[in-house]
């Protein structure tokens, strides 16, 4: 086959350091506008980036220029440099080490940018360490309790 063809979505969900709640309804759009822009700059088209106060949801388009870890990692780091800048509060600010990044199947897009944009209402009910906890289960992925959060 002449030409690389792709079409993978992705699902990515990482917290701040210790699930800090450092992202408050002050900073929450521009971040999640600036965590897209760093998609697209990528190439990974955002479909929906939103989350809670302490971790975030990011659902795109994989690249075919680009792997995973170093998707995340740019991410990551870039949006850890920028949000330093929005004031002393944000000083201290960090993401954990590691993310979940889990697969989604385009017929399912519109249910996963629904969840992300409720999310306000399933932190009402359960923590990001359950929910979080939900989606390794879902997707049977083994996992050491001890090496997970950080």
């Amino acid at each position: 086959m002449p030409q690389s063809l792709a079409k993978v979505y992705v699902h990515l969900v990482f917290s701040t350091k210790y699930r800090q709640p450092l992202i408050d309804d002050t900073i929450k759009p521009e971040l999640f506008d600036y965590l897209g822009g760093v998609c697209q700059a990528l190439e990974c088209h955002p479909v929906r980036v939103g989350g809670h106060e302490d971790h975030v949801h990011i659902l795109c388009m994989l690249s075919k220029k680009i792997a995973l870890m170093n998707l995340l990692e740019e991410v990551k780091k870039r949006s850890s440099k920028w949000i330093k800048t929005k004031g002393e509060s944000y000083a201290n600010f960090y993401w954990q080490d590691g993310y979940g990044a889990f697969s989604v199947n385009p017929a399912q897009i519109d249910v996963v940018t629904r969840y992300i944009d409720n999310q306000a209402e399933h932190h009402r009910k359960r923590d990001f360490k359950d929910e979080f906890r939900a989606f390794l289960n879902k997707y049977k992925i083994e996992y050491d309790e001890r090496y997970v959060w950080d």
